[in-house]
């Protein structure tokens, strides 16, 4: 069977970054499908190549190496081995992770990995939040640092940061009521307890909502590469609008 879809190159997918409005010293993090584009010559490295020359040395890229289910709480809690627990997220953080510069958040069940220079102070007591995606959490950090939400061929179901503005609303659907004796197993091998708030599943979210009115407000831009298409959001400008709309309307995000 031949290949489907267009042959992307490292320097056709940072064409299509830079045309969107991607920059070097930009803080990014990304959510992505591989398969979105057709076919990339050297698959997930070659698109992480391609992030990290667009924003060059001093840019930072995070990914969601995001490992909770729906199994998760009091009575189950997980155990995150920060070195070797896989994430669900697909295959581009796979590889980000595994490459041996990246580094990891120690949270149990929302971790995030990253690159750059700002990566150190992003990540750092990810693991002391109460909540998956509060305020010192990378999520929310790096939208305080001016950094963006860039979509690779996935929609506004996976944009993890929309979690972030239900935290921060406070919504009562949102999060478990009980804490969980959270495991974690850092680089050194250190098993640590934590106790910490997870979130609820079963809500089902209408996320997509939101998409035209962040292009309306010129809050995202759009654009492509190959097959993919591609949403490069201000980060903090979406969850200021977006709480704002939670705290009037909690159920907003809601199906």
């Amino acid at each position: 069977m031949g290949k489907k879809g267009p042959t992307l190159s490292k320097s056709d997918i940072a064409r299509g970054l830079r045309e969107l409005g991607l920059n070097k010293g930009d803080g990014v993090l990304v959510h992505s499908s591989l398969s979105s584009f057709g076919y990339v010559v050297g698959g997930a490295n070659t698109v992480i190549d391609a992030l990290l020359e667009v924003v060059g040395e001093e840019g930072t890229i995070l990914v969601p190496t995001l490992t909770g289910t729906e199994h998760h709480g009091p009575t189950n809690p997980p155990v995150f081995d920060v070195k070797r627990t896989p994430c669900w997220t697909g295959r581009i953080p796979t590889a980000f992770m595994e490459r041996p510069e990246a580094r990891r958040s120690l949270h149990p069940t929302h971790s995030v990995a990253g690159l750059g220079p700002e990566i150190e102070s992003l990540l750092e007591g990810h693991a002391d939040s109460l909540a998956p995606c509060g305020l010192a959490t990378p999520y929310y950090k790096l939208a305080a640092a001016g950094g963006h939400i860039l979509l690779i061929g996935v929609g506004q179901g996976s944009n993890t940061t929309l979690h972030t503005a239900e935290e921060l609303a406070e919504v009562s659907y949102h999060m478990q009521k009980e804490p969980t004796d959270c495991i974690i197993i850092d680089y050194d091998g250190t098993r640590h307890t934590k106790q910490m708030f997870l979130h609820q599943w079963g809500t089902p979210r209408q996320f997509e909502r939101i998409d035209k009115e962040l292009l309306d407000r010129g809050i995202m831009e759009m654009g492509q590469a190959g097959n993919s298409v591609l949403r490069l959001i201000r980060s903090m400008e979406m969850l200021e609008w977006v709480v704002d709309i939670l705290r009037k309307e909690p159920r907003y995000l809601c199906e």
